[in-house]
């Protein structure tokens, strides 16, 4: 089967906690002790979605405020409605920011970066919005590499469909290998760019705990299977079923990493 092309918009919140904001909350928190930023600065989380990464700051990091932009209504909706009190939602996207020059001291964003059509303008507007000697720093999905959860997903599809090779976020994103994103932080005049993989471990209680968000429709891969008829998507589970790690008790251990970034922000001329 040959599906047109899919979107990669995320709208709806509870769909993308299923397959993805569940491990996103626990990558946050590794990011953010690598980061290591002190108590009382004023952070801006780019992209934040449900709030996943704003929860973790205000959990982990003892900020004076934070701020959350997102161009979703739905996940706007259910990060206010996750944080209510605690922190600031805009409606917003990376490469325009509402809020004033140099008025946070950390900007982050989330795997967001490679959804991004113009990377360049999204750091030049990270920057704009980050004081002298502030922090930009994000993290993308492994998806060529250790995302297992995707990747599996992604090897069965093509296996049995070869035109969903041009779906499959490892070959559509570039930006989410390591040289990669080190060179779109230095190329954006910041300093000390670092990059790094964190690894978190994402078990399944069963097939069906793995297998379900992919029939939530939202993100390249669960738009693709459920882009299927139902004798294809059945030939695909059966697939990936097939070449799961599944230990003696149904579990199915595997590995989701991010690349990791940072760098700080120089003194403006």
């Amino acid at each position: 089967m040959s599906p047109g092309p899919l979107s990669d918009t995320w709208e709806r919140g509870n769909p993308y906690e299923r397959y993805i904001g569940r491990w996103s909350r626990r990558v946050a928190p590794q990011f953010l002790s690598w980061l290591g930023i002190p108590a009382g600065r004023k952070w801006l989380d780019v992209g934040c979605g449900t709030g996943a990464l704003c929860a973790a700051i205000l959990d982990s990091c003892a900020p004076s405020s934070v701020v959350g932009v997102e161009p979703s209504e739905g996940f706007l909706k259910t990060a206010t409605e996750n944080l209510a009190g605690r922190a600031t939602f805009r409606q917003g996207s990376a490469t325009a920011i509402p809020v004033k020059d140099g008025s946070a001291d950390v900007v982050v964003s989330a795997l967001v970066l490679n959804f991004v059509l113009d990377q360049p303008a999204a750091l030049a507007e990270m920057a704009r919005v980050t004081g002298k000697g502030g922090t930009i720093a994000g993290y993308v999905w492994d998806y060529a590499g250790k995302m297992e959860l995707i990747r599996f997903f992604w090897d069965a599809a093509v296996e049995l469909d070869p035109n969903a090779a041009k779906l499959d976020e490892g070959a559509r994103f570039p930006l989410c290998r390591p040289d990669a994103l080190e060179k779109l932080f230095t190329g954006a005049g910041l300093n000390g760019v670092e990059v790094k993989p964190l690894d978190i471990p994402t078990r399944f209680t069963n097939f069906d705990d793995y297998w379900q968000p992919f029939l939530g429709g939202q993100g390249p891969a669960p738009a693709y299977a459920m882009s299927l008829d139902e004798k294809a998507r059945t030939r695909l589970r059966d697939r990936i079923r097939e070449r799961l790690p599944t230990e003696a008790n149904g579990s199915i251990p595997m590995i989701a990493r991010v690349w990791a970034a940072r760098a700080t922000v120089p003194a403006r001329p």
